[in-house]
């Protein structure tokens, strides 16, 4: 197995070492290695190809982080093809959340998620997929 050196905030380290302690696992490695594993398979469902997809992402970030705000307006420009919509609020007292709602390709969602996750300094980058085809009209609703 190749050793790969990462570098990464003291407070991180600190939550995957608790992590690992907390959940059995045998070190930090471990839980490198399965969270890479999850990150590289999440778009990977072969169920979601050529389909058209809406998705709902949901990034965190401190309200004094200006160049997060910044980077968010410059990715919704950027991929105004697929974003639907853009909300931005105030949470609690020193935070902000920007909502996208977006409709497109995996391609073209995954890509967008990943130039969201790469922005330095956001909180949390949540996000959920769904086909648009699996709607139908309101009467056919049991």
């Amino acid at each position: 197995m190749s050793v790969v050196s990462v570098s990464m905030p003291e407070e991180l380290l600190e939550r995957i070492d608790e992590f690992a302690d907390d959940h059995g696992y045998t070190g930090r490695s471990e839980v490198v290695r399965e969270a890479s594993r999850t990150l590289l398979g999440e778009f990977e469902d072969k169920r979601l190809e050529g389909r058209e997809l809406m998705g709902v992402v949901t990034v965190l970030f401190d309200y004094e982080t200006t160049s997060v705000e910044e980077k968010m307006m410059h990715l919704r420009h950027e991929h105004e093809g697929i974003v639907t919509s853009n909300f931005h609020s105030h949470v609690g007292g020193h935070h902000c959340m920007e909502l996208f709602v977006l409709e497109g390709s995996l391609e073209e969602i995954s890509t967008f998620v990943g130039k969201i996750r790469a922005t330095k300094d956001t909180l949390t980058v949540d996000y959920s997929v769904l086909p648009v085809d699996e709607f139908g009209p309101l009467a056919d609703m049991s």
